[in-house]
């Protein structure tokens, strides 16, 4: 469990961004979005600042209402723990905790891969998130991960060793 959360928090150091602002998240969720049809995803991408605003939104054919209420709780989770969900879920596995822990509620948080914070390099405080849904959760943060290391030319940020499940 150590060296996957390792794994997780080498992530987050290494996929950050020089500067980030509107016509960046729009650069960027177009290189999703294109990522995914190249790849032949169906995947809803969403990137938005912690003050709500939603910069980039897409949800292609065979996704849903569905889709986005799991990014919403997905944000919301990214938003307040700053942190990706998936290392979120991680460490609360690890330390034995559960949304009930904390009085926060499963109809607004969801531990589980998918969100990711958006970093300036320099400063440690996560200043939004870049969210996916409708794969299996590990998938979706690294459908966001191999993007990510694309955009921004950072192949070193290491893949999270996963298999599907049956």
């Amino acid at each position: 469990m150590a060296e996957t959360l390792n794994i997780l928090k080498k992530q987050e150091e290494l996929l950050q961004f020089t500067h980030f602002d509107h016509n960046t998240a729009y650069k960027l969720g177009t290189f999703m979005v294109d990522y995914a049809q190249k790849n032949s995803i169906t995947i809803a991408v969403s990137i938005r600042m912690n003050n709500g605003c939603i910069l980039f939104q897409h949800c292609p054919d065979g996704t849903n209402l569905l889709n986005q209420k799991w990014m919403e709780r997905k944000f919301n989770t990214v938003k307040l723990m700053e942190r990706s969900s998936l290392l979120s879920a991680l460490t609360f596995e690890k330390d034995g905790d559960t949304l009930d822990t904390h009085a926060l509620s499963t109809s607004d948080y969801a531990l589980c891969g998918g969100g990711f914070p958006i970093r300036i390099k320099g400063n440690s405080t996560a200043i939004g998130a870049i969210i996916s849904s409708n794969l299996y959760h590990v998938a979706d943060h690294e459908f966001i991960i191999n993007c990510l290391k694309d955009f921004l030319n950072c192949p070193e940020a290491p893949n999270f060793p996963y298999t599907l499940p049956e």
